[in-house]
């Protein structure tokens, strides 16, 4: 058989690392899935949604910092993928979807299944082509898998069906594409005028996010000569908080009041690699070193006195040379204990719990974290379980988080954790996933049985959209159209063929999850939370406890009261009104 367009996509893809392909097969796609066969080396990994593919290759992008590869064939098929590959390229992942076409001489006429991926896919991704003629590959295949590595995020190539089984052009001898290191830091100039903001600063304070990855001893260095406190981003957590004698926690709307005061008391910061978007949470009025590989992101949410184009890395080793290293630590030591105090009152809303029913999320997340491997991969769902997740799971260098933290897509947890066990095979890898989002995508715990997936699922089972909920509160809004009426999660499970157990009391909580996590195979733990949990911000502003207030009313006269009552029940607690 000669060889085909499709049998050097597959040759150029093991050349470069490439080991699985996360899809749906499709008329359009025979072509490239038969080279696959005939090839051997890459597994087609067979998910029951394209959504789930885009997820679940931008997950294994994000363990490995490998390309990972999806594909969808023609028209409802990738464009199934869109919302995943939307995720992966807002959380600069590298990822390669090969999106399958109507035949040419049909494009523009209306054809059956007819889009235009080479359009529609532009928006989510750092490269996007159609491949019109054979000639084209492997070429247009090379640039875009670099594309992919360089800049972080998703490359899109369009094939039309037919070019997958032409002939291949000759002189194809594939060509290996792998994730370059460069050393970026930057020039002399801007390392001293940042230098000279903090040195004639007092109380600095540090913002770091997810691109302190590799640059953990960095990090600390930088925060011990500047006798700063450390707060971290969501996308920071797994980088930053572990071995830190300077964290104070995490700010933004899912964060500690620790965080936020110490931003708020700083007279500089240092935002290193993250795009921390919420600028209500960021100061006014002081100067700012900000540090990112990208310099079109420096100044987007903070005017920014001296922008640091390079990676954190190489950024604060050409950096700490220019610091005066000081040895006045109030401002270091009133953050730190702030956050004692803040930590403490989190960590007494997890404990003496066994005998709730309803059980309270923040037990069972505090639970989870007890009971999971010290190299644990974590995924889970935007909404509350995120919450649960930044607040309770405990990094220590080794364990990963990985989360639609950019995007905020519902259903990530689930098709997130598929692609971080392929990859992951030895690895304990856990989902916390909401009702909601579980029940969007629950197709893929079928995924989980026919490929032999081991992921553990810990369900937060409220009844209800929490967090829409939460959203609505604090917008004087009364709750409306946020109900769930669930199934019973682990029947399903089991009907599935996977394990599956449902925990009502928090007493049973602890054995449940041994069960399951010592359990050879996937496993799902259905649990009942308390639906009317606050999770408040950080900082409680007039205008939020205004909305409180008047969603109070409006639930009252709207015939809700008794939901005021559980309100009230389930949240007792200090709480920090400004």
């Amino acid at each position: 058989m000669a060889t085909t367009v499709a049998d050097v996509m597959v040759a150029t893809l093991k050349a470069s690392g490439v080991r699985r392909v996360w899809g749906i097969p499709g008329d359009s796609m025979n072509g490239f899935t038969d080279a696959l066969r005939r090839d051997g080396t890459i597994t087609w990994e067979h998910v029951r949604h394209e959504e789930g593919a885009a997820f679940a290759a931008a997950a294994e992008a994000a363990v490995t910092g490998e390309l990972a590869v999806c594909g969808g064939s023609c028209g409802p098929g990738n464009l199934h993928l869109i919302n995943g590959l939307f995720d992966a390229n807002r959380s600069r992942v590298p990822v390669l979807a090969i999106a399958a076409h109507i035949p040419r001489e049909e494009i523009g006429g209306g054809y059956f299944q007819e889009t235009h991926p080479d359009r529609l896919f532009v928006e989510c991704s750092v490269y996007c082509e159609l491949v019109s003629v054979p000639e084209q590959l492997p070429r247009v295949l090379e640039m875009a898998m670099r594309a992919a590595l360089a800049r972080g995020g998703v490359a899109v190539v369009v094939v039309p069906g037919e070019v997958f089984l032409a002939d291949a052009p000759s002189h194809h001898d594939p060509v290996p594409i792998r994730p370059a290191r460069p050393v970026v830091r930057p020039d002399e100039q801007s390392l001293a005028t940042a230098a000279q903001v903090l040195n004639d600063a007092s109380d600095v304070t540090i913002l770091a996010g997810a691109g302190c990855a590799g640059a953990h001893d960095q990090l600390i260095a930088l925060a011990g000569a500047l006798q700063a406190p450390v707060v971290h981003a969501f996308g920071g957590k797994e980088y930053v908080e572990y071995d830190n004698p300077y964290d104070v926690g995490m700010t933004g709307l899912i964060g500690f009041g620790s965080g936020y005061r110490a931003m708020e008391h700083c007279d500089a910061l240092v935002m290193l690699g993250t795009d921390f978007p919420y600028r209500p949470f960021l100061p006014d009025g002081v100067p700012v070193v900000q540090v990112d590989v990208r310099g079109e992101q420096i100044g987007k949410r903070i005017p920014v006195r001296a922008p640091l184009v390079g990676t954190v890395k190489d950024t604060v080793d050409a950096l700490l040379p220019l610091l005066r290293p000081r040895t006045d630590s109030l401002h270091l030591g009133r953050m730190t204990a702030h956050y004692r105090r803040a930590r403490e009152r989190l960590d007494k809303l997890a404990r003496d719990r066994r005998n709730d029913s309803p059980l309270h999320p923040q037990y069972v997340a505090a639970t989870v974290d007890q009971l999971a491997a010290q190299d644990a991969i974590f995924t889970f769902d935007v909404g509350t379980p995120s919450i649960w997740a930044a607040r309770y799971l405990r990094m220590n260098g080794a364990r990963r988080l990985v989360g639609s933290l950019n995007h905020g897509s519902m259903a990530n947890a689930l098709p997130h954790a598929i692609g971080a066990q392929g990859a992951s095979p030895g690895r304990q890898v856990i989902a916390l996933s909401g009702d909601g989002g579980l029940a969007m995508l629950l197709g893929e715990l079928v995924t989980l049985r026919q490929q032999r997936l081991p992921v553990k699922i810990v369900v937060f089972n409220n009844g209800a959209l929490s967090f829409v909920e939460l959203e609505m509160k604090a917008a004087g809004i009364v709750n409306y159209g946020t109900d769930l009426d669930n199934p019973d999660f682990a029947a399903i499970a089991r009907a599935t063929g996977l394990f599956g157990v449902r925990v009502d009391k928090a007493g049973d909580l602890p054995d449940a999850l041994r069960e399951a996590f010592s359990h050879d195979g996937p496993a799902l733990v259905d649990v009942h939370t308390v639906r009317e949990e606050l999770s408040l911000p950080p900082k409680l502003t007039y205008g939020q406890l205004k909305g409180f207030t008047l969603y109070a009313t409006r639930t009252i006269l709207s015939g809700g009261g008794e939901q005021l009552v559980e309100l009230t029940k389930s949240n007792l607690r200090e709480l920090e009104v400004e």
